[in-house]
């Protein structure tokens, strides 16, 4: 018998923002050519693991890591923010 999964909860509006920057960070990342998320963390002397979980929308982020990706993709807090509810 197979096991029945258990429903999921819906998403709180912070997750739901999280996985919206993250899908933001991601979509910047490839526009600067990077298929591996691993790369443009090293070439910007970012945690891997961490910058993973960022644009996986899995963890928080401290207002200065932001701002220094902002900074590393050359955009102010209005353009990153753009489609973002």
């Amino acid at each position: 018998m197979a096991k029945s999964k258990k429903p999921q909860p819906a998403k709180s509006d912070f997750e739901s923002f999280l996985q919206q920057v993250g899908e933001r960070l991601k979509e910047l990342r490839t526009e600067k050519g990077y298929t591996n998320y691993e790369h443009f963390a090293y070439d910007h002397n970012i945690a891997r693991s961490q910058y993973g979980k960022y644009e996986q929308g899995k963890d928080d982020m401290r207002l200065s890591s932001l701002y220094k990706l902002i900074q590393n993709h050359g955009l102010s807090f209005k353009e990153f923010f753009k489609n973002i509810d």
